[in-house]
């Protein structure tokens, strides 16, 4: 990573109120750098360029410090964090950099972002995070953990309707789910109203709006309270969610 890349790193998590260290920096330069090298035989971002790699994809995945107010537990405690659909590691990695305290699970269904994930971890040198292949419909069903995490996130998996029965089962009573989306979101919060209260979620959910740091971006955080159970019958079996999701 270049200096003035660094500069830019820092002057922007400065406008988040965090602090970086050399040595999350240096982390961040490796995670760069081993996505470049694995995009080149896999698709995994089609975002290269360096200041917008920082921007869109680092700075975006830690600015769930927008929305901390909201959350139960405070980012820089211990507790469980599950991923649904990482992709390429985000946003769980970047919160894993910056926070080491949480306890990460990457989700992903896909084989091959999974090899990548799990040599990610180990040249970071990452303990306390696991790496799973599962489809979000069968997670439950590989692992015994609904109603397991703390808090599960997502990022640019799905919409709000089919997002919630993917992630609210694995969410501990008392846990939250956060999602991250664009700015104009008020549609598909409100087309989600069904589903979240049906999947044991308090609905109205919190909206958190923000800009990216040095950009014009718009961005939201959509915070779920799980506030009961999640039937039993949830999630239904792979492809139903996303081919019939709960409508409002």
């Amino acid at each position: 990573m270049k200096q003035v890349s660094r500069e830019k790193f820092i002057y922007r998590c400065m406008q988040l109120h965090i602090e970086i260290t050399d040595e999350q920096l240096d982390k961040f330069a490796l995670f760069e750098n081993m996505v470049l090298e694995w995009n080149s035989v896999m698709n995994l971002t089609r975002i290269t360029e360096e200041d917008e790699m920082i921007s869109r994809h680092f700075i975006d995945s830690i600015c769930l410090v927008k929305g901390e107010k909201y959350l139960n537990k405070s980012l820089d405690e211990s507790f469980t964090v599950l991923d649904m659909g990482t992709g390429a590691g985000f946003p769980g990695i970047p919160l894993r950099i910056m926070f080491p305290e949480i306890k990460l699970t990457l989700v992903d269904s896909l084989e091959k972002r999974c090899r990548f994930l799990l040599r990610l971890v180990d040249e970071l040198g990452f303990r306390n995070v696991e790496v799973l292949h599962s489809r979000a419909e069968d997670f439950g069903k590989r692992t015994g953990r609904r109603e397991y995490y703390d808090v599960c996130i997502s990022r640019a998996v799905a919409k709000l309707p089919v997002l919630t029965e993917y992630t609210l089962p694995y969410v501990k009573l008392g846990g939250q789910a956060v999602y991250y989306k664009g700015f104009g979101i008020e549609n598909e919060v409100q087309s989600s109203k069904r589903a979240v209260k049906l999947l044991g979620g308090k609905y109205p959910v919190h909206i958190v709006k923000y800009t990216l740091p040095d950009t014009d971006e718009g961005r939201s955080l959509v915070i779920v309270d799980k506030i009961s159970d999640t039937p039993d019958y949830y999630p239904r079996k792979a492809g139903l969610p996303d081919k019939s999701p709960i409508s409002t």
